[in-house]
């Protein structure tokens, strides 16, 4: 329900990473004259953040390019205003750290290299083209050292105790779930004949490591004992990643010992003797105590720095001139026993949602602030009820509020189990989660003339060099590799997929017909080793179908649990009222009495 949220780190170095953009060095407090950056629009802590400042960094953001009005503009402008505060309130928090100057060199150097600037003439255009000095530059790059540095001291404070690294763990079990694993042997040749053979020599019980040792590509020395280090002959537990996908799925398939193969996969072909298949289990704390360690530490870590971050703005004293071309709005939109949420807290989310942004560039900005505010105060008024709750609770949990509320949820729905009737049944009510799609190789070749295209289509039924046929006929080759369906243009996606029959076979693989495109132009396309859709045995997915039910009913408890502790809450939600205070009113032309009509005189 609630992802890790990264944004707000994201509001600072999403901003501060602008000051190296090639072009376009956007800096809050840039050292030129007073009278070179305009009146000032607004103060932090007593220092001033000018106009010119704004205008540069407001020229970078994709919200202000789609020109937002009304009320829209109101909460552009308040998003935009509520980073800069924060961003300059952190920068003069982190001023006291300690940067020397070989530090600030060493980054500039990296800068220099990133961006082409090595020659001093070319890094000479560049500050010419932002405007920049180099001591000015320099400052700038001291500055976000000085921030990076504090962030990280800030971070590195963050210490979990032992209890709180145990109840991690706890928590969060189901992380640290091992892969199933297989102890096998594989032969692998370049010939179907071949692999044929062994296979049959294998089932006839001939050794398979010494027709490994005759035979293989692949580790012969090692008689295809897979996970075995050179020198040996007996085979390690391994996970899927050592075989190509297809072969994965076979030899995974069995859920024990037997031979797979042979199969094709990369122009090889595979056949693999599984001598134990080790299922998939949860460790205990201490084989993976370093990493529970490591994770907690990260999650501590994200809580001090979400804390330090709210408790920097909640200081900073803010004043705005009183004629500036921003609006700035921040009331509360809701509280929750008693604590309220800024509508910046809410329109942080909300902006850096990708789908807003480009919603709001394709002039549906009001669209999406109907859509997106009020699902996102939602989001955040069960947030703080449940981190409300995990405090209540007594129990050690670690992390930023986001990682605090999911892991709340974790524990509350743990016991949550299922049986295998339950399995077996969401099994045959979700076939599309068991399935696998159908897929084909993929070669289309393009011509502007159909004439060419027709003579193409003959010459590759026939066979021959594909780039030299295409070349022949003006063509133009794409290759699209192994798809799907759905991921082809629509038209071609038909012809793969949608057709009953294949196309005629040639040595290149199936040709289709020529087919005209929207554009005007023609295609033919080249189809190899098509699959047709395969619904995964039961027994082959039971974990994946136990784990689904199980999901689905933590998921349903989860929700149950929100509701149950809403109850309890006194939650108000004010987003409405708000809004409708902060559009601007239109002014209406009062409506004219209508003419009557005079009589006419007799």
């Amino acid at each position: 329900m609630f992802g890790i949220n990264k944004k707000l780190i994201t509001i600072l170095f999403g901003l501060l990473a602008l000051a190296f953009a090639v072009g376009a060095i956007l800096l809050f407090t840039p050292q030129a004259g007073q009278q070179a950056r305009g009146k000032p629009v607004l103060w932090v802590n007593g220092k001033a953040v000018y106009e010119l400042d704004l205008l540069r960094l407001q020229g970078n953001d994709p919200l202000y390019a789609a020109n937002p009005q009304g009320l829209l503009k109101t909460l552009v402008d308040t998003h935009f205003l509520e980073q800069v505060i924060l961003t300059e309130a952190l920068k003069q928090d982190a001023a006291r750290v300690r940067v020397g100057s070989a530090e600030v060199r060493k980054e500039l150097d990296r800068i220099k290299e990133q961006f082409g600037l090595k020659e001093k003439k070319a890094y000479e255009q560049f500050l010419n083209q932002v405007g920049y000095t180099d001591a000015q530059l320099r400052g700038e790059i001291k500055t976000q050292l000085q921030i990076q540095k504090r962030l990280d001291q800030v971070r590195n404070a963050a210490k979990p105790t032992p209890e709180e690294v145990r109840f991690y763990f706890e928590v969060h079990r189901e992380n640290y779930k091992g892969e199933a694993r297989v102890r096998a042997r594989q032969i692998v040749v370049d010939e179907k004949k071949l692999a044929e053979e062994l296979a049959a020599k294998a089932k006839a019980g001939e050794d398979f490591a010494t027709l490994a040792k005759a035979h293989s590509k692949v580790g012969a020395e090692q008689g295809g004992a897979l996970g075995a280090a050179p020198g040996e002959s007996e085979p390690k537990p391994v996970t899927r990643v050592v075989f190509p996908e297809k072969v994965a799925e076979a030899v995974f398939a069995l859920k024990g010992p037997g031979l797979v193969g042979p199969l094709e996969a990369g122009g090889r072909y595979y056949l693999v003797k599984v001598e134990a298949y080790l299922p998939a289990k949860t460790p205990s704390f201490e084989e993976v105590k370093e990493q529970v360690e490591k994770d907690t530490l990260e999650a501590k870590g994200n809580g001090a720095l979400e804390a330090y971050l709210e408790e920097i703005r909640k200081k900073a004293q803010v004043r705005l001139a009183e004629e500036t071309g921003y609006a700035y709005k921040n009331p509360a939109v809701a509280t929750v026993n008693g604590k309220e949420i800024l509508l910046a807290q809410v329109l942080q989310p909300v902006f850096s949602n990708q789908q807003t942004a480009a919603l709001i560039q394709q002039g549906l900005g009001e669209l999406a602030v109907q859509f997106f505010l009020p699902q996102t105060l939602e989001s955040l008024i069960d947030r703080e009820i449940l981190v409300e709750a995990a405090k209540k609770s007594g129990k050690p949990f670690v992390g930023n509020k986001d990682q605090v509320a999911q892991a709340y949820l974790l524990y509350q729905t743990q016991d949550v189990t299922a049986t295998e009737e339950e399995a077996r049944r969401f099994y045959a009510e979700n076939p599309a989660l068991f399935t696998v799609p159908a897929s084909a190789e993929v070669v289309g070749v393009v011509f502007k003339a159909e004439a060419k295209a027709k003579a193409f289509r003959e010459a590759a039924l026939r066979g021959g060099d594909l780039q030299a046929l295409a070349k022949a006929q003006e063509g133009t080759v794409t290759e699209y590799g192994t798809v799907n369906p759905n991921q082809l243009p629509a038209v071609l996606d038909r012809l793969v997929f949608k057709v009953k029959e294949n196309f005629p076979q040639g040595p290149l693989g199936e040709v289709s017909e020529v087919v005209k495109l929207e554009d005007g132009s023609f295609t033919v396309l080249l189809i190899k080793n098509r699959q047709a859709e395969v619904l995964k045995p039961y027994a082959q997915v039971a974990e994946e179908a136990r784990q689904g039910v199980v999901n689905r009913r933590r998921q349903e408890k989860a929700q149950a649990l929100i509701q149950e502790l809403r109850k309890g809450a006194k939650v108000e939600n004010r987003l409405g009222q708000v809004l409708a205070e902060l559009t601007p009113k239109t002014e209406e032309k009062p409506q004219e009495a209508p003419k009557q009509e005079t009589p006419a005189k007799p």
